[in-house]
């Protein structure tokens, strides 16, 4: 008996065999650029970021839903975004029920309602987007506790001074609708940051907890503390060719892309042309950006302090990403939403937006923005930490190709959770995505078939191969991602009877998931 307790104490303390369930955390970023990390290329200072990258696993091909609203419904859910109602963007709930519907259906379950019922706390801090009303919130759909942004984007520093004058945005606390309250040092990325810390404190040292911390940064308005705007404007002062140029030849030196890749022009304007005011504008929407991102890198830290000190940062699963690429809107130079807001690029009266050159910036070197399926706007970055796990993957990067989709079945398998077949008497539609355990132990992946669909943008990758097109009625473009990851040689004139098959399995993909 002696020498049975000792070999387990061994195996336990070796990690073979977890003490408990591990905590989950996944933390999701808004419209962050796919090499605006320290750890994915980019000059902004990410050091707890680039920390979990380092003694972790980084994937090289993630896939999300190529914008906000879907890709959550994906993220939570483990469907694609027209089986659980998210086919295009949030409704009221006033619409008929169907793909397209607005909010998450009642025949899709979500992470919280799956982890519950195994002894998770399940706790959100951030940004919903997948259900404006009530009974559509994160308390209505399995979690304990919630607080943050039930709807879209929002001001940063005070949530009554929106896109437009008239503009509502929903913001709640578990069950009942709140406004936090404004003050000199209010900035929302810390404001989930507090919250989220505070649940983590009030969880009860035996139960094991789910945390979805969804940011809205880097997503405009363009808002971040004046300091930090203020540390980032040298590093801005020449535009973006530099900016784009040292990125480009980080990723190839990080492994990130194919030697050789070439850096093409990409949908920026020619800075030497724009006016002298333009370039100080630009400089400045690049710098406050950067200062977003860095701001909630900072907040990610004090929330793995946290982890720390009570002693279970070991046992944690984290998973980082981005629901979508840089975002493009407006006009190549962005644009100012309220004219009538006259405060600086960056402060509480101003709301802003970085444009198409902005986006290609922080998107650097991969094709088009937020809504888009090409790689710009559905690939994202992915930093998976496990440290009790994953000690000898540490720094590990994969070309294994995964999806948002595969999120549900990554934590389901780590948890030890049964996805449901019926939740309530209902029956729930069969899990779409793959768990992504054994790529964490160092396995190769497999060939996925993967499809995108959001408002007329449509994509289908098979292998290594992708079809990909900016409307329904345009011809296909298609592309080995192998040997041409920035998608800058269509095949499809050599190559037409692949396009037809790629085409045919796309058609009977969107039917059976219900695009329209």
């Amino acid at each position: 008996m002696k020498c049975l307790l000792i070999l387990l104490l061994s195996l336990v303390s070796a990690g073979a065999i977890p003490l408990r369930k591990p905590d989950m955390l996944v933390i999701l970023a808004d419209d962050l650029g796919w090499s605006d990390l320290g750890c994915y290329g980019g000059e902004i200072e990410t050091p707890v970021l680039d920390s979990l990258a380092a003694k972790g696993v980084r994937f090289r091909q993630f896939y999300n839903g190529a914008r906000c609203c879907p890709s959550r419904a994906a993220l939570l859910t483990g469907l694609y975004p027209h089986q659980a109602g998210m086919g295009g963007m949030v409704d009221s709930g006033d619409g008929s029920p169907g793909p397209y519907q607005g909010y998450l259906n009642d025949r899709c379950v979500t992470l919280a309602e799956v982890l519950k019922p195994v002894g998770y706390r399940t706790l959100l801090a951030g940004k919903w987007h997948v259900g404006e009303q009530r009974p559509n919130w994160p308390i209505d759909r399995g979690f304990d506790h919630s607080y943050g942004l039930i709807s879209g984007a929002m001001n940063y520093f005070d949530i009554r001074k929106g896109k437009t004058p008239n503009t509502h945005r929903i913001f709640a606390e578990d069950d009942r609708e709140i406004q936090p309250v404004a003050h000199p040092d209010y900035y929302v990325t810390d404001d989930f940051t507090d919250h989220a810390l505070a649940m983590l404190r009030a969880t009860p040292d035996h139960q094991p907890f789910f945390l979805y911390l969804a940011y809205t940064a880097p997503h405009w308005p363009l808002h971040a503390p004046e300091a930090l705007i203020q540390k980032y404007l040298p590093r801005y002062a020449q535009g973006w060719d530099p900016i784009r140029q040292a990125r480009h030849q980080r990723l190839l030196d990080l492994g990130l892309l194919p030697p050789n890749t070439p850096l093409p022009p990409g949908e920026v304007s020619s800075w030497n042309d724009l006016e002298e005011s333009q370039r100080k504008q630009m400089s400045r929407k690049l710098a406050t950006h950067a200062a977003m991102v860095e701001r909630m890198d900072q907040n990610i830290g004090r929330v793995l302090d946290e982890l720390h000190r009570s002693g279970r940062l070991e046992n944690t699963l984290i998973l980082f990403l981005s629901d979508n690429g840089a975002s493009a809107e407006e006009g190549p130079l962005g644009k100012n939403f309220r004219p009538d807001l006259t405060g600086p690029i960056g402060s509480v009266d101003s709301y802003q937006s970085f444009g198409r050159s902005g986006a290609a910036t922080a998107n650097t070197p991969l094709r088009k923005f937020k809504k888009f399926t090409e790689e710009g706007g559905c690939r994202t970055p992915l930093i998976i930490s496990w440290p009790l796990t994953l000690r000898h993957q540490s720094g590990h990067g994969t070309d294994a190709v995964g999806h948002v989709i595969d999120i549900m079945p990554t934590l389901c398998e780590a948890a030890g959770a049964s996805y449901p077949k019926t939740l309530q008497g209902r029956p729930i539609q069969a899990l779409e995505g793959q768990s992504l355990i054994p790529i964490l132990k160092g396995e190769a992946g497999t060939d996925r078939h993967l499809g995108w669909e959001h408002l007329g943008h449509a994509a289908w990758r098979q292998g290594s191969l992708k079809v990909v097109r900016d409307q329904a009625t345009a011809p296909w473009e298609l592309y080995d991602l192998a040997n041409d990851p920035l998608e800058l040689h269509n095949l499809a004139p050599e190559r037409p009877e692949t396009v037809k098959d790629m085409d045919a399995e796309w058609t009977a993909w969107a039917t059976r998931i219900g695009v329209r």
